[in-house]
């Protein structure tokens, strides 16, 4: 209970925080702040690929951007590793041999800028899932499938 309470206030506190910022003033940028933006983003994205394995993990990865100057259309590529958690059946032939797995990914696509915070991308997602040779014998999983994201950049 305590932990919901930390988060309702941390969730008010960046709704406030726009409201006391102040008035932003206009900036002049050079001709080289231009073509080469000081802009870095974190994203915390969620998914489902749909399967008939049950399947928890996290990533780190990196996405390049192709940004074409005044378009709101940008296509991405984007790859990571993580490990996760599957819901394993070692006694099933080609089954999973334990339930911890390692993942690599990688994705292609194309966002949409809506304005300065909101973007909607859509592409391509495959993913490997392999024990990393833990178990004998090492089954990996290979999926791919559709990829939406909504992002909000503060």
């Amino acid at each position: 209970m305590k932990a919901l309470r930390v988060c309702f206030a941390c969730a008010v506190l960046l709704a406030c925080s726009q409201s006391f910022g102040g008035i932003e003033q206009p900036s002049v940028a050079t001709a080289t702040e231009e073509f080469n933006p000081q802009r870095f983003e974190l994203a915390l994205e969620s998914g489902y690929l749909f399967g008939a394995i049950h399947y928890f993990g996290f990533n780190l990865g990196m996405r390049y951007n192709f940004v074409q100057r005044g378009s709101r259309f940008v296509p991405y590529i984007s790859g990571g590793v993580g490990a996760g958690w599957i819901d394993s059946h070692p006694e099933v032939p080609g089954g999973q041999g334990q339930d911890f797995t390692f993942n690599i990914l990688s994705a292609a696509g194309i966002s949409y800028i809506v304005n300065d915070h909101w973007k909607v991308s859509v592409g391509a997602l495959y993913q490997h899932l392999s024990n990393g040779g833990q178990t004998d014998p090492n089954p990996s999983l290979n999926l791919f499938g559709p990829q939406v994201d909504v992002n909000y950049s503060f």
